[in-house]
C-alpha cells in the first residue's frame, strides 16, 4: 500500500498536510482519531509510537475495544454499466458476484 506506515503492528496512512508543511499520520483500523506530525520518517515514526501510546493507554484506562470491528458485510453501489460488467465477468469465471468481487479486493489490497 502507498503512503502506509507500520508502528508497533498498526498501520498509519501518511498524508502531506500543505499548510503546516509536514506529514500528518493517522492510523486506520482504530476505533477513534490518533493522528500525529513531523516533518520527516524518523520523526513519523517517534511521534506515531507516542500517540499510539497514548490512545492505547487511553483505551486500557476506559475499558474501550482500540481496534475498530467489521461485519463483513459491505454495500457498494455501482453505476449500471459497471455493475453489467462486472456480473459477466464473475459469470465467465464460473463464480458468483460476491465471490468475484472478494477475490478482486483481495487483490487489490494485497
Amino acid at each position: 500500500m502507498k503512503n502506509v506506515m507500520e508502528i508497533k503492528g498498526y498501520k498509519a496512512l501518511i498524508v502531506f498536510d500543505p499548510d503546516t508543511n509536514m506529514f500528518r499520520g493517522e492510523f486506520i483500523d482504530l476505533n477513534g482519531g490518533a493522528d500525529f506530525y513531523a516533518s520527516d520518517v524518523k520523526s513519523l515514526q517517534r511521534e506515531g509510537a507516542i500517540s499510539l501510546k497514548v490512545f492505547l493507554d487511553m483505551c486500557r484506562e476506559d475499558g474501550v475495544e482500540p481496534l475498530k470491528r467489521y461485519s463483513g458485510k459491505l454495500m457498494v453501489r455501482l453505476p449500471t454499466e459497471l455493475h453489467q460488467r462486472a456480473a459477466a465477468s464473475a459469470a465467465a469465471t464460473g463464480k458468483s458476484l460476491n465471490a468475484w468481487l472478494t477475490d478482486v479486493v483481495a487483490q487489490a489490497s494485497a
